[in-house]
């Protein structure tokens, strides 16, 4: 079976696309981890499909696999899918999706494109000493605060801390972050690609929130990452963080086949 793909990524982050509305891709946990693989595959920091629709109102599905094969929501992935998406439809109107953790917008802002996230209840403040804090937004994320992100030895310290007792059993991406002249910077060790990414949207999104909470920055927050900048959108109230989108640029890479 020839398989079709395309690569894009979000500020580093990269993604292998498939169109798989028809239904007919062939999971299996083997596969994911071999076209994800760097060495041996296509490679990637997760495989995307685009499904059609799942529930009345959506106009697509985006089912995502880390390149463990596990799956989460993935930020930066939802703005590829639906840059994706817009050309296989051939239009650049707005949608809604659906991803493992519900419903979604996407739409284009300038060039850029903006996707909305579930609401955060909880902002965990001080989840493991007075520097760290702890964000569910779809995926899990620790934030811990330090004086520089760029010279955290993160291959050491990062799994340390994605395996810690208190994150079992799934584990924790984890975030080294700093407010600079009114920007946060940040680094992720990201959990199923267990390394660091250049980017990851989830997680640049929970670092808004933690930055935004501590009273560090106002919204809209600019977030540097070693593969770019993006914005986030959000709004803090007693009941937690709502109307969350995450924005910021897109690139196609290339389109390719492989044999399967």
């Amino acid at each position: 079976m020839e398989l079709r793909f395309a690569k894009w990524h979000g500020t580093g982050n990269d993604f292998i696309l498939i169109d798989d509305r028809e239904g007919i891709f062939p999971v299996t946990d083997e596969l994911v981890r071999r076209l994800c693989d760097r060495h041996f595959g296509i490679g990637s920091d997760g495989l995307i499909l685009i499904q059609g629709s799942h529930e009345a109102g959506a106009d697509f599905h985006m089912e995502f696999f880390n390149p463990d094969a596990s799956r989460s929501f993935c930020g930066n992935g939802s703005r590829c899918a639906f840059a994706f998406w817009s050309g296989l439809i051939g239009a650049r109107g707005p949608a809604a999706f659906t991803a493992i953790d519900g419903l979604h917008q996407g739409e284009w802002r300038d060039g850029l494109v903006a996707v909305t996230l579930r609401d955060v209840a909880m902002i965990k403040r001080g989840s493991d000493g007075e520097s760290v804090d702890f964000i569910h937004n779809g995926s899990p994320h620790e934030l811990v605060w330090v004086d520089d992100p760029a010279s955290v030895a993160i291959m050491h310290e990062g799994p340390e801390r994605r395996y810690a007792p208190a994150h079992a059993p799934g584990g924790t991406n984890v975030n080294f972050l700093r407010v600079a002249n009114g920007t946060v910077e940040m680094r992720t060790y990201e959990r199923g690609v267990e390394a660091e990414t250049l980017s990851c949207g989830t997680g640049v999104v929970a670092a808004a929130l933690s930055a935004l909470d501590r009273g560090s920055v106002r919204a809209p927050v600019r977030v540097s990452t070693p593969g770019g900048t993006l914005t986030v959108e959000a709004r803090l109230d007693a009941e937690g963080a709502k109307d969350i989108r995450l924005i910021g640029p897109v690139s196609y890479v290339f389109n390719g086949a492989v044999s399967i």
